[in-house]
Order: structure tokens, then sequence, then C-alpha cells
């Protein structure tokens, strides 16, 4: 049973993804180069905090008529609900589009937007589209792939398995930290560990943050500064 709670979560959204990043580097430095998104989002409000939750994941379909009947998409569409409000803390919904051209209809809008953000959720991400971005709920974030007008035949394919979102692999409650930046997986080991890795970087960058911005830096004092970092534990 996981020993994370929702203010150890809270308290990681006081820094923006790419600090979370740099952390992770110092804590669990196999991950440096996998865990997080690597393409280009549209974001929808690039000045709201950073998010974070457990993963709700699903997967959609929007080119095309689904094959299937009206009643059972209505009933998958209904327990991804129920799976979206199963959570005792927050959650981020990680949607990926598996159309050839993901994007083509959009989940995320005003009702989606305001759906999941009654239900306890922070944002999501995606590689397909969003739309009525005026209309969208107010602080809920989203990662989107595009910006598209229409929902096309856009439903709920399955939900609760294994997605990947331009280079990140998520699986259902992976904790999710995301920002303007971009989004990144936090293994439930590091979470604890951030912190202290967070205010260890930061006091190394000030060191060299305060020699580059000083009148008279050059090369003799970017190497020592440097060298004084490094020396900081």
């Amino acid at each position: 049973m996981s020993t994370i709670t929702p203010d150890d979560l809270a308290l990681l959204t006081a820094w923006d993804t790419p600090t979370i990043c740099n952390a992770l580097e110092i804590v669990v430095p196999e991950r440096r180069a996998t865990g997080f998104t690597t393409g280009a989002f549209t974001v929808l409000d690039a000045k709201l905090p950073p998010v974070i939750g457990r993963a709700r994941t699903a997967t959609i379909r929007a080119t095309t008529p689904p094959e299937e009947s009206a009643d059972a998409v209505k009933s998958r569409r209904a327990r991804y609900y129920e799976y979206v409000a199963d959570a005792s803390g927050g959650t981020i919904a990680v949607i990926e589009d598996l159309d050839a051209a993901p994007g083509y209809g959009a989940f995320w809008g005003e009702v989606n937007t305001a759906v999941h953000r009654g239900l306890g959720c922070a944002g999501g991400i995606t590689n397909g589209s969003m739309r009525d971005l005026d209309a969208c709920a107010p602080g809920f974030q989203l990662l989107a792939g595009k910006v598209g007008p229409s929902h096309a035949h856009v439903r709920i394919v399955d939900f609760g398995s294994p997605v990947t979102i331009f280079g990140m692999r998520v699986v259902h409650d992976d904790i999710i930290h995301a920002d303007r930046h971009g989004a990144v997986v936090i293994p439930e080991a590091a979470v604890k560990e951030l912190p202290g890795a967070v205010d260890l970087l930061t006091r190394r960058e000030a060191v060299i943050l305060e020699a580059a911005r000083s009148g008279d830096f050059d090369i003799e004092k970017l190497e020592k500064a440097t060298a004084g970092a490094a020396d900081i534990h």
C-alpha cells in the first residue's frame, strides 16, 4: 500500500516540470532520458501552475463511426467516468488518440473539462485535440497535440490500460507532474526525496547564476563558480 499522501504530491506543484525532471536525475539517475514527453504540446492555459495526480488512462478514436451499438459506446463512457472518479486523491487524465491522424476529433472541450474537474481531475494530457478553448473549465489544465473545431466520432475505446503520449509511457495510477513545458512520470519511491533534491540543485545553481549575472563575469569566474557548485552537497 502506498505511503504517499496527497500533501506529498501537492508539495511538488511548488516547482515547474523542468525542475522536477532535474531533481529526478539526482534521485533516479537511470531515468535521465526516459519517462517524460518529448513532443510539442498546445497548452490550454500557460499561466496555470503545475498540476499533479494519479494517472487515469484511456484510448480514443474519432475518424470513423463506431462499429458497436450506441448503447455500448455510452456504457463504456459511463464506466470511464466512474474510473476517473474512483480515486482517493487528485487525478490526471492521460488519453491516447489511436487514429492514424490523431486529433481529427476532439475529446476535450467545454463539457469534458467540466466533468473531469468535477470528478477531481486536475488536468488532461493527450496527443489528440482540444476545442472550446474559451469555455473550458477554469483551472483545468490541458496539454494537447493540437486544436480542432469538431469532436467528429470521438469515443472511448478502452480505459485503464497502458498508453504512450509523445514518448511518455503511462500506466494506471502513475504519478504525473505536468505544466506548460510537458509532463513527466514520477516513480513512487522518488516522491519524498524530490524536495531535498530540488533544494540541492537550487543551491548549486545559485552559485553559477550569481556569477553569471555579475558585471565582471568571464570564463575564469565561470570555471570557479562551476567548481564551487560541484562542492555543494
